[in-house]
C-alpha cells in the first residue's frame, strides 16, 4: 500500500463551487493502476463529507493523466465559503493522500 503521491503528482483549482484536480502518473507504468483505483466513486469516498455533488473523471492518456471535476466541493466557492481554502488549492494534496494498492 502506498499513497497516491508516491506514484502521481497533481494540481488543483476552482471555478465557483467546483474544484478541478489534475493527477498525472509519475511514470507511464502507473497510469493503469491509477485508472483502476482512482475512480469517481473512490474519490467521492475519499472526500466524504466535503464533496456534495457529482464527480466526473476525464482521462488524458497522452499525458498519463486524469482531470477530476468535483461539483459542490467548495462550500459555495471563494465569495461565499468560510473555509480556509475556499479556492480549493489544497484539494490536490488531499487527494494525493489516498491509499493505492500496487500490483503484487
Amino acid at each position: 500500500m502506498v499513497k497516491l503521491k508516491d506514484i502521481a503528482h497533481g494540481r488543483s483549482g476552482d471555478k465557483g463551487d467546483v474544484s478541478n484536480i489534475c493527477i498525472y502518473a509519475r511514470e507511464p507504468k502507473y497510469y493503469e493502476i491509477i485508472k483502476a483505483q482512482v475512480t469517481p466513486e473512490a474519490v467521492k469516498k475519499h472526500f466524504k463529507g466535503m464533496v456534495q455533488g457529482e464527480i466526473e473523471r476525464y482521462e488524458v492518456p497522452q499525458l498519463d493523466g486524469f482531470n477530476f471535476v468535483l461539483h459542490h466541493a467548495l462550500d459555495g466557492g471563494a465569495t461565499r465559503s468560510l473555509r480556509l481554502d475556499s479556492l480549493g488549492k489544497s484539494m490536490e494534496a488531499a487527494l494525493l493522500r489516498m491509499d493505492i494498492e500496487l500490483s503484487k
